[in-house]
Order: structure tokens, then C-alpha cells, then sequence
């Protein structure tokens, strides 16, 4: 039995077992630990009671699974921030999206294997992105519910105005709308109403801002925290604060959630657009060669392999940087950065030894652009986690560029003693008796090939004396012989030459070295996208503010201490500016001016600066509030160029694999062997009329 046959047949074992797996579970309703559970869920339809029992037992499974633990671990860190650590509903979640992945995923490999088991290169490829896609699919599970819990908050926001109305008391409007246990957003009201209630608020405050799934929550937790201490007033046009306050959220929420689709409906054919290409490879090969022969030895050999490695990897490359565009920004983030293995790693002495010796000495201007990099793209690594990794892909980036001469040799070899020897015409195939002839020549040269293959010494004048007396060719002509004889010797000057050259290894630490900036380009390619989001996290400042010039007891430091919580692309500035703060606000706000370059936030610091000792922080941002209006409509403005801007770049990123595929591994091979060919056919006509 071969290899693909085995593979398929275990990949679809496991599928089979997993469904057995189900039935067998849903039959067993009435044993010790379904019971125990049916007590944890107790007042659950009956209905969804059999999905649940499995869903619990299934998490179990994953974690105990090495390769499924890491996607459970990484998708319960996302779900229980947004759960509240509510074990249950957080294991449920995590269990029930990766059930979904895996019903999908392993049909998907049994076919993979099942399409492209004779191509090692393209088959691996494809289990490799094959991963990818599962991350991205992982992704997209949690956002949805992340999104799902952000429209939630629109109803949950109406239903508070409609409570407070009526009890005219923050806590008590809290506690009667969260009462509705169906909707995620409830568990986040009750943690918000144990903040209030709690006999330090402050601090429980503070602790709710670290767990809290999104901005608009920590705002909303924070505006319900003033009033409550400090009391609602009316506005000079007789409306509460606290409501008109939670209108501000609500619209900003509202135009977050229109952002998202714009975003979704924009992204969501690109990345499969930019990985189709991928699955075509063979499609595009197959069919070229069996539309025009002469197309054989490109697609078979060296140079068809290369181009072919080539488009891998721009498919890898594109798909990567189409994610990164769709990316909306949200702080929260899955990644565990406390021990990741890159600590790990460098904690090893030798490891340390080595990766110290990349690091620019520190206070030197490159130690000082990487950490300025770091920090504008937002990363959470440290400047030894990047080393490290900028090692390693460089390391495997050499080893695989060395692997990928060697097979490409070793193809260009094969393609030698494989390939049916004859002229082929411009177009069209041969039949299968001429095949079966050029094969039996094929067969005849290979004894010689392989006879020669490691003799250097050779000469052409030899190898016809050999060919002449064997039993292959003795009884063929003198002119048949001499044909022969130059077609041997042209085979065998092509297997000689096969092998890795010095600029071939110059190529792969070329590779090397490109593997080695990668991360790098990265970190630059999001501090790219963070400047894109500069003016939309500006005016969600300008918002902020809008909410807390008309509180009383709130000064410059608090406005600050609050643009700090909900920064994001100018955390840093805004922190040092906090942590400076008690030195001298004026000088503080000074040096913010000047840390930073973004024009509107410089409009803010100034205000800020006349806030501290000239003017109330009411009349210091009266214009906030008089162009409420056209602050939301610049909002949405700017939502729509930063949406068209990222999708330009998607779709130039997004079609690029398809354009190579048919322009650089179809079109310009056939225009070029074609001419080529026709160039050849057109000299050996003229010669044989002469």
C-alpha cells in the first residue's frame, strides 16, 4: 500500500472517529459525570443539553491533545476575557469552535493529500498553509463573537437609558438590565455593577480595566464610576450628562461596528483570492504541458521548479500581509508574551551567548531605532524575542534555500532519465505508440547516463566509440550515430553540471540575509498600518474629552490618566507625560508637544497646556462640543479613506500570487519557449534548403 493511500486512510480514521466519538456520547445521557454536569447547567433546554455534555468533554480532549492544545490555550485566553473567566460558558466556546475547524479542516487535508500526494513540494506547501488558514479561521470565530458582544452593547446602552429614567440611580440601572443571562454583554453589567457596590471601587475599577473585551466598556465603566461619585448633572440644555455621555459611546460604537463590516465585506474573499493560486500550481502545469510539449522541460526542470518555490512563498507572503491589513486594531491581543519559548530559549547560556553578540550595544542609535520600532508598531516583544527570532528564520531560511537547490538538481536530473526523448512539435502531444518509442529511447540513454554519470574524464569521442559497439546502438548508421552520440552527450553534460555551485550557496545566504530583516520589515509594515489609525484614535480622544470637560472635580491629570487607558498608537508619549506630570504639568504637556508629530493631537496638548492655569477645561475644549456634528462626520470620513486605503493595498497585495501564476508561470514561459522553439525550427528548415 502506498504512502498517500495510508495518509488518507488515517486522516480519515480520525474523522471517523471523532463523529463515532459524538454518537456515542450523545446515547450516553444518564452516566455519573453527564449528571454532574447537568447539575452545572441546570435550567438549559433539553435540546442543547446532549451539544453541551459534548462540548465539555471535547475541550478536555483538546487540551490533553499536543497539537490541539496550543489553538484551545490561545483561544481561551481571547474567549475569557470576553466571558468574565466564566469557566463553562468559556470552555463551550473554546470546544465548539474548534469542533467546527476540525469537521472542516481534516475532509480538507484527506483531499489535499488525495490531489497532490505525487508533488512532495506542493503538498507540503499546502499542509503548511493549511495551518495558516486554521489560524485565520480560529480568528475569525472570536472576532465574531467579540463583534457579536459589541452590538450587544448598542441594546444593552438603550435598555440602561430606559432604567435610568426610571430609578434615576447608576447602580440600580446596571443591576436591572443585567439580568437577562441569554446575552453575553449581561455578565460584563454584573461585573460592572460589583465594581460600584464594592467597598473600594477605585481599585476594583482599575482591575475591571486589565479584564475589560474593548474600549467601550472601560468608557462606559468609567463614566458610570464619576457619576455615581461625584453625581449627574444637566447640561445648559436641561439634558442629563450621564445619558448624553452614553450617547457619545453608543455613537462611537456605532461607527466602530459599521468600520468592522466595511472591513469584513472588503477582506473577506482577499485572503482565499491570495491563496488560490496555490491549489493551481499542478492545474496550470499539467494543462500547459498538454497543450504545447515544448513547454515540458521548463515546467520539469530547474528554472520551472524555481518559479514555482517562488510562487509559494509570495502566497505565503501575500496571505500573511492581507490578515495583517484586516487586522482592526483591538488592544486585546491572544498572544501569552509572559514565557513565550523565545524566553525560554535565551535564558540557555550559550543561546544568550550568541544572540547578545546581534544585539547593538545598548544606547547605541541602532539599539535606539529597534526599540523606537518596537514601540511604534506596537509589539510586545522585547529586543532579545526579536533577535532570537530574526536567528532562527534566518537559520531556516539558509537550510531551506540549501534544500531547494538540491531538489531542484536532483529534478533536473530526474527529468533527464524520465522524460521521453524526441522532437516535439510547437503544439499538441505525441500519441501513445510515438510516446511509448521515445521511451524506449529514453531507456536506451540512460544505460550510458548512469554508465558516465560520475566518470569526468569522459570525452565526447569515447562515448561514441562506446555507443557504436554496445548492443543499444551498433547496428544504426554513421549519421544516426553522430545524432545519437551529440543527444548522449548533451544529456550527460546536463547531469554532470547538476549540482550546488558556489553562487547557488551565495543565492541561499542571500536568502539568509532577506530571512534575517523579515521581522524586521514586519515591524515596519505595522508601524505603517498604526500611522494609518493615528487620526481615528485622535478622535476618539477628542470623544473622551467631550465626556469629561463637563464632570466636575476632573482636571488635566485625570483627562490625561484617561488617554492613556485608551490609547494605543500614542501610549508611550502620553505615558511618560503622566509619569512626569507631578514634576511640573506645564513642562510635561511641553515635552508631550514634542514627542509627538500628529498635528491634531498637538491641538489637544496645547488645550491641555491652557487648561492647567488660564482657562476652565470647559472653555478650553468649547469647540468639541459646538462641532460635536461635523468631529462625527470627519469620524466617518476618515473610517472611509483608511477602509479605501487598505483595501487598494489588499487588492495589489491580494491579486499579486494570481498575476505571477498566469503571467510568470504561464504566459512569458510559453511566449519565450515558444519563440524559442520557432526560432530553432525556422534555423533548421533554412539549413536543410540550403
Amino acid at each position: 500500500m502506498s504512502m498517500p493511500v495510508i495518509l488518507i486512510a488515517v486522516v480519515g480514521g480520525l474523522f471517523g472517529i471523532i463523529v463515532l466519538a459524538y454518537v456515542i456520547m450523545s446515547s450516553k445521557m444518564q452516566n455519573k459525570n453527564t449528571k454532574y454536569v447537568k447539575q452545572l447547567v441546570e435550567g438549559t433546554k433539553k435540546s442543547s443539553f446532549s451539544m453541551d455534555i459534548f462540548y465539555q468533554k471535547f475541550y478536555i480532549k483538546c487540551v490533553n491533545m499536543p497539537f490541539l492544545r496550543r489553538y484551545t490555550l490561545k483561544l481561551r485566553r481571547r474567549l475569557e476575557i470576553i466571558n468574565l473567566e466564566d469557566e463553562y460558558i468559556t470552555r463551550k466556546q473554546v470546544a465548539k469552535i474548534l469542533f467546527k475547524a476540525i469537521i472542516l479542516v481534516v475532509p480538507l487535508t484527506a483531499f489535499i493529500i488525495y490531489m497532490t500526494y505525487s508533488n512532495f513540494l506542493l503538498l507540503s506547501s499546502l499542509l503548511l498553509f493549511e495551518l495558516f488558514f486554521l489560524e485565520s479561521l480560529l480568528e475569525g470565530m472570536v472576532d465574531g463573537i467579540d463583534n457579536k458582544l459589541l452590538r450587544e452593547q448598542l441594546d444593552f446602552f438603550a435598555e440602561i437609558r430606559h432604567a435610568y429614567h426610571e430609578y434615576n440611580m447608576v447602580e440600580e440601572a446596571i443591576y436591572e438590565v443585567s439580568q437577562d443571562d441569554e446575552k453575553e454583554v449581561s455578565r460584563q453589567a454584573e461585573k460592572i455593577y460589583e465594581v460600584l457596590i464594592s467597598d473600594d471601587p477605585e481599585t476594583e475599577l482599575e482591575k475591571y480595566y486589565d479584564i475589560a473585551p474593548n474600549s467601550y466598556l472601560k468608557e462606559f465603566a468609567g463614566v458610570s464610576y464619576l457619576t455615581k461619585e461625584f453625581g449627574d448633572r444637566k447640561d445648559k440644555d436641561g439634558a442629563s450628562l450621564y445619558l448624553k455621555n452614553l450617547n457619545n459611546i453608543t455613537q462611537e460604537m456605532q461607527i466602530e461596528i459599521m468600520k468592522r463590516d466595511k472591513l469584513d465585506y472588503v477582506f473577506q474573499s482577499l485572503s482565499m483570492i491570495s491563496a488560490v493560486p496555490i491549489l493551481f500550481l499542478d492545474v496550470v502545469k499539467n494543462w500547459a504541458i498538454g497543450q504545447f510539449a515544448f513547454t515540458r522541460q521548463f515546467y520539469n526542470g530547474t528554472l520551472g521548479f524555481m518559479v514555482q518555490v517562488g510562487l509559494i512563498i509570495l502566497t505565503f507572503l501575500s496571505f500573511i500581509i492581507v490578515r495583517k491589513l484586516k487586522d482592526n486594531g483591538s488592544v486585546n491581543t491572544a498572544k501569552n508574551m509572559e514565557n513565550p519559548w523565545q524566553a525560554k530559549l535565551y535564558k540557555k547560556p550559550l543561546v544568550k551567548k550568541l544572540v547578545d553578540c546581534f544585539i547593538p550595544k545598548q544606547g547605541s542609535k541602532d539599539y535606539r531605532k529597534i526599540v523606537q520600532l518596537l514601540k511604534d508598531s506596537a509589539s510586545k516583544l522585547k529586543i532579545e524575542w526579536l533577535y532570537i527570532n530574526r536567528i532562527c528564520i534566518a537559520i531556516l531560511g539558509f537550510i531551506l534555500g540549501i534544500i531547494i537547490l538540491f531538489a531542484a538538481h536532483k529534478m533536473a536530473i530526474n527529468y533527464q532519465f524520465t522524460e521521453p526523448t524526441s522532437d516535439y512539435n510547437l503544439l499538441g502531444t505525441m500519441s501513445e505508440s510515438q510516446e511509448k518509442k521515445a521511451m524506449e529511447t529514453t531507456e536506451k540513454d540512460n544505460y550510458f547516463l548512469k554508465k558516465y554519470q560520475h566518470d569526468y574524464d569522459i570525452t565526447q569521442e569515447e562515448l561514441a566509440e562506446d555507443v557504436a559497439e554496445s548492443d543499444q546502438y551498433g547496428m544504426s548508421s554513421a549519421e544516426e550515430l553522430e545524432t545519437i552520440t551529440t543527444r548522449i552527450w548533451d544529456k550527460l553534460q546536463i547531469v554532470q553540471s547538476e549540482y550546488v555551485k558556489w553562487f547557488e550557496v551565495l543565492i541561499a545566504l542571500v536568502i539568509m540575509v532577506l530571512s534575517y530583516q523579515g521581522p524586521v520589515w514586519l515591524l515596519i509594515f505595522q508601524k505603517i498600518m498604526r500611522q494609518m489609525d493615528m487620526e481615528n484614535e485622535v478622535m476618539q480622544f477628542q470623544t473622551i474629552i467631550l465626556m469629561l470637560m463637563k464632570i466636575e472635580r476632573v482636571n488635566v491629570e485625570m483627562i490625561l490618566e484617561w488617554l492613556e487607558r485608551y490609547s494605543n498608537i500614542f501610549r508611550e508619549p502620553i505615558s511618560k507625560c503622566v509619569n512626569n506630570y507631578e514634576s511640573g504639568p506645564w513642562e510635561a504637556l511641553e515635552e508631550l508637544k514634542n514627542d509627538i508629530s500628529f498635528q491634531q493631537l498637538i491641538r489637544i496638548v496645547e488645550s491641555l497646556q491652557a487648561a492647567v492655569e488660564q482657562i476652565p477645561i470647559r472653555e478650553a475644549f468649547d469647540e468639541l462640543d459646538t462641532e460635536r456634528a461635523y468631529h462625527q462626520e470627519k469620524r466617518k470620513e476618515s473610517n472611509e479613506r483608511l477602509i479605501a486605503r487598505k483595501s487598494k493595498i489588499g487588492q495589489i497585495i491580494g491579486f499579486a500570487p494570481m498575476v505571477v501564476l498566469f503571467v510568470g508561470y504561464l504566459i512569458v514561459p510559453m511566449c519565450v519557449i515558444g519563440m524559442t522553439s520557432m526560432t530553432k525550427a525556422f534555423s533548421t528548415m533554412s539549413s536543410m534548403s540550403m
